[in-house]
């Protein structure tokens, strides 16, 4: 599919129709991932593949938002091996982690697969729960699989602000 293409019909699953993700297919999303440019090329991303009954359970216990997709990324990025910026302000962890995160979405739905971007939980519960290292973050979740009967796109998923509300030439 041409790029332009796949963002414009790419959107947030909500209903997924339970069916494993092939394996074939995960290891191209995984590979996107890994591919994924990050500052000053640390690498400080890890992806956790939740597919276990027990696992995926904890994710249900940390948020209303698996829609019933039967595999789950967990976006994390190493605390301790980020980049900083110049002024100091600002590190490169979740950014990167932000890009690996995309590059993992947009990779899902060139192979046919669906995928939700999900923030809403607490990323130190979901860790704990998980029995993640402690030097490691979760940015967010990215519910992967295929849509179940009926399942589209919410009903404002085209309504985008004018390019002249978002862009300034300076």
């Amino acid at each position: 599919m041409e790029f332009t293409e796949l963002i414009q019909k790419r959107y947030s699953c909500k209903k997924y129709s339970g069916e494993k993700v092939k394996p074939e297919q995960l290891q191209v999303i995984l590979e996107a991932g890994r591919l994924a440019p990050t500052a000053k090329n640390q690498q400080e991303q890890h992806v956790y593949v939740i597919e276990s009954e027990e696992a995926l359970a904890k994710i249900d216990e940390a948020t209303p938002c698996r829609y019933g997709a039967s595999t789950v990324l967990a976006v994390a990025y190493d605390t301790g091996n980020m980049f900083t910026y110049p002024g100091g302000k600002h590190q490169s962890g979740a950014e990167d982690a932000a890009i690996v995160a995309t590059h993992l979405m947009l990779a899902a739905a060139n192979e046919g697969v669906d995928s939700c971007w999900i923030n809403f939980f607490d990323p130190d519960l979901l860790a704990k729960s998980l029995g993640l290292p402690e030097n490691e973050e979760i940015l967010m979740l990215l519910d992967l699989g295929y849509k179940a009967e009926g399942a589209g796109p919410l009903p404002n998923h085209a309504a985008r602000k004018d390019l002249s509300e978002t862009v300034s030439y300076l």
